[in-house]
C-alpha cells in the first residue's frame, strides 16, 4: 500500500511500516500544502492512505470524495514514543481500509 505520512507525524515512524511504500510530505515536496490540495495530489500520484494525527481533517474536507483513505492516530502527543504502540492496530486497519474511509486508532486509556 502507498502511504503518505502527514507533516505532523514523526518521519521515523515509517520504519515501523516497512512492509508498505511509505513516503513523507517533505520527500514529495508537498510541505505546506493545504489539506484539499494535498488530498488531490495524493490521489493523482497513487497514494492510497494518509497517516496523520490531525483529528480535525475529517471536519475540514470531503474525504469520501477524495478517494484517499485517512488513518488518524490519536495519542497523548505526536512523539514517536506515543505513536509506536499504535502501530499493530494501524497495520490491522490498513489491511481493510478503503478509499474515502476515515479510521481513528486511539491509544489505550
Amino acid at each position: 500500500m502507498r502511504i503518505l505520512l502527514d507533516e505532523c507525524v514523526p518521519r521515523p515512524l515509517r520504519r515501523e511500516l516497512a512492509e508498505h511504500d511509505v513516503r513523507t510530505i517533505q520527500e514529495m515536496g508537498w510541505a505546506g500544502k493545504k489539506n484539499g490540495e494535498l488530498l488531490a495530489l495524493m490521489a493523482r500520484v497513487g497514494f492510497e492512505t494518509l497517516l496523520t494525527v490531525d483529528q480535525s481533517l475529517r471536519h475540514q474536507q470531503n474525504l469520501a470524495a477524495s478517494g484517499v483513505a485517512v488513518l488518524v492516530m490519536v495519542a497523548p502527543s505526536n512523539r514517536l514514543a506515543d505513536l509506536v504502540p499504535l502501530v499493530p492496530r494501524v497495520r490491522a486497519a490498513l489491511a481493510g481500509i478503503q478509499g474515502g474511509d476515515v479510521v481513528e486508532i486511539r491509544s489505550s486509556p
